[in-house]
């Protein structure tokens, strides 16, 4: 499997959770369908890539699925944390995280905590 954004290889890495791929070039991860949901509580393990590294990655889009290669990503916006920018599969629902994305997914502060309510509450 080809990283959708630098075409480097993927690294498996194991977790007590799982396993999630992990670029070996730009250190991006992937996950198979909600694996990002089991593996929240291993985001500093799997996520160790440069956040600066992250952030020029992610001007990258318009990539093809790494397991569908018919399939374009969708780039998608996290609601609770929407400064986070990740790639989805509408057909697998496989996402792509660039590097220190998955930290910050991970990690609700408490802006976002606020903004949550804030946003529940104007409903």
């Amino acid at each position: 499997m080809r990283c959708p954004k630098c075409q480097a290889s993927f690294e498996s890495v194991t977790t007590q959770a799982g396993i999630v791929d992990r670029c070996t070039g730009c250190q991006g991860l992937w996950f198979d369908l909600l694996e990002h949901e089991d593996l929240k509580d291993f985001a500093q393990q799997v996520d160790t890539g440069c956040e600066k590294t992250g952030r020029r990655y992610n001007q990258v889009d318009r990539i093809d699925c790494p397991v569908c290669p018919s399939s374009r990503l969708t780039r998608m916006v996290d609601r609770a944390q929407p400064h986070i920018w990740f790639e989805s599969c509408p057909t697998c629902h496989g996402r792509f995280y660039d590097a220190g994305e998955f930290r910050d997914f991970a990690e609700l502060t408490l802006v976002d905590r606020l903004k949550r309510l804030f946003v529940r509450e104007r409903r």
